[in-house]
């Protein structure tokens, strides 16, 4: 019997789509096992590229509208429509992509382009919107979309499912801001504010909705955008890579596979907040999971989760400029697929 590999990578954040590390993986896999049985199924967790995989496996068609970006300035921001269904995801309006390293500031940052493509899309007719919260350059708790007029009642009726690629609440030590803030450019002192800031809208979206997003896991995705959406949409809050996962198939692909391969940018303990490399290996069952990222840290932790190996793709002395350049990083992750199956016992 031919050896069946799935490979279910995560997109490299700022480097290369979930498709582009899939289609490296999978080269390497068929140079060193020509004989395999190669099963590519990038996936996602609500973060970047959600959109792209979730609109091919729903059979739908890609918009692109000029909306709001996370600074102001306008953006040209892509999303899917299959029949009455839009598939959004927040980073192509209001992603840490779009802003310049130097010039994130979630104090700022608005979410405003976000509201605007769930506007487009019910203006469309959808019904349905599937929208993944991950990768936002934004800390404002979904005010920036609830700032687009009428948005409340043009999606009075639309079931709003949302993505979430993070499990955190909206306030406290897990928080949105708390959590986050920092990385998406935040001071120390700045994270103080954007937390008062969330509280007193987490008290708003009380009063004016009688629901308290303050507790509620996933609400602190997307700086806040998922409590908001649980608030004013009703939306239900779902764990992003699991329902990836059950869109395109991953557990009846899994059917006589010798080895599952996953993979993401960075690998820390994040991951085990609901990244795509978690949702694998949960899902994974008897099935060894090796996990083939950028970077990776906490490696205690995620041996423990269940990863029987660990590989890193990035030698520890690259710079990281040169290692983010699109063609530089698909070698990297040549080589370590290709040292991955040439030293291993997983068959």
């Amino acid at each position: 019997m031919r050896m069946k590999i799935i490979l279910a990578p995560d997109s490299y954040k700022e480097c290369l789509p979930a498709q582009d590390v899939a289609a490296a993986m999978a080269s390497a896999v068929r140079a060193s096992c020509p004989d395999a049985e190669v099963v590519e199924l990038p996936l996602a967790d609500g973060g970047e590229g959600t959109a792209g995989i979730l609109t091919h496996a729903l059979g739908g068609k890609t918009v692109c509208i000029p909306v709001s970006g996370p600074l102001g300035v306008p953006v040209q921001a892509s999303y899917g429509i299959a029949g009455n269904t839009a598939v959004i995801e927040v980073a192509a309006a209001c992603g840490l992509s779009l802003v310049p390293a130097e010039r994130r500031n979630p104090m700022i940052a608005s979410s405003r382009g976000v509201g605007e493509m769930m506007m487009d899309a019910a203006r469309r007719g959808c019904r349905r919107i599937l929208i993944g919260l991950g990768g936002s350059a934004t800390c404002d708790g979904g005010a920036g979309m609830m700032s687009v007029p009428d948005l409340r009642e043009a999606l009075s009726g639309v079931l709003v499912t949302a993505l979430c690629d993070v499990d955190a609440p909206f306030t406290g030590p897990r928080g949105a801001p708390r959590c986050f803030a920092l990385q998406k450019g935040a001071s120390p002192a700045d994270v103080g504010v954007l937390e008062k800031r969330l509280e007193a809208l987490a008290d708003r979206m009380r009063s004016e909705t009688g629901c308290d997003v303050r507790e509620i896991p996933g609400a602190g995705a997307a700086g806040g955008l998922g409590g908001a959406l649980a608030a004013y949409f009703g939306a239900r809050l779902v764990p992003g890579a699991e329902e990836i996962m059950d869109c395109v198939g991953f557990d009846s692909s899994l059917a006589d596979a010798g080895l599952v391969i996953t993979g993401e940018g960075c690998s820390d303990l994040q991951t085990l907040a609901g990244k795509v490399p978690f949702g694998v290996v949960r899902r994974a069952a008897d099935v060894p999971v090796a996990l083939v990222s950028g970077r990776i840290r906490d490696r205690g932790e995620l041996a423990r989760a269940g990863f029987y190996r660990l590989v890193q793709v990035t030698p520890d002395d690259m710079p990281l400029p040169l290692a983010l350049q699109p063609a530089v990083a698909a070698s990297n992750i040549r080589r370590a697929i290709v040292s991955l199956m040439d030293n291993d016992l997983w068959y």
